[in-house]
């Protein structure tokens, strides 16, 4: 499977523009294969440096993860004011802990403003964003998380360091 939804300067974007390998992730805060993804992936980008640039999309799978949701709507509220990279990270360093006081936490740590997060959690915001990135997942195949592309085609092997750095490599060689 091909990734359906091209990367643009909508997304949430680390590294340059001109890196020739682009990683995109497909996930969900509450997941626990994300949690288990997000040091290694943090690894992999310092592993390629400037040669690779990392994406992050949501899928929040609210079935099974009911702060999902609420947690993808806290990182784009942040991501509106500049702040997306910081909460990302400290939503997956405090999984155990995903709910409204602790967004609250973190919106005061980011110097965000709590009563606007509030106001766009309560009126669901963000919810056309993150509804978009997981109507572009499941266009391109995505069915579960963590789910990552590389330079558009998905990776279906683990997603273990070593793993995604061969995958990474395997690309480079084809490239």
């Amino acid at each position: 499977m091909s990734l359906r939804v091209p990367v643009s300067d909508q997304d949430h974007i680390q590294g340059s523009p001109d890196a020739p390998f682009t990683l995109v992730e497909y996930g969900d805060y509450e997941c626990p294969h994300c949690g288990h993804a997000y040091p290694i992936v943090k690894r992999v980008q310092k592993h390629f440096g400037k040669r690779l640039r990392f994406v992050y999309r949501n899928f929040p799978l609210t079935q099974m993860h009911p702060h999902a949701e609420s947690a993808a709507e806290t990182a784009e509220f942040a991501g509106s004011q500049g702040k997306f990279w910081e909460m990302h990270d400290a939503l997956f360093e405090n999984q155990d802990s995903l709910g409204g006081p602790l967004y609250l936490r973190l919106a005061q740590q980011f110097s965000l403003p709590a009563a606007e997060l509030q106001a766009a959690l309560q009126a669901h915001s963000f919810l056309a964003r993150i509804k978009s990135d997981f109507s572009g997942g499941v266009r391109s195949g995505v069915n579960g998380t963590p789910t990552f592309f590389i330079n558009g085609q998905r990776h279906d092997g683990p997603f273990e360091y070593e793993d995604l750095v061969q995958a990474v490599d395997s690309a480079l060689t084809r490239a």
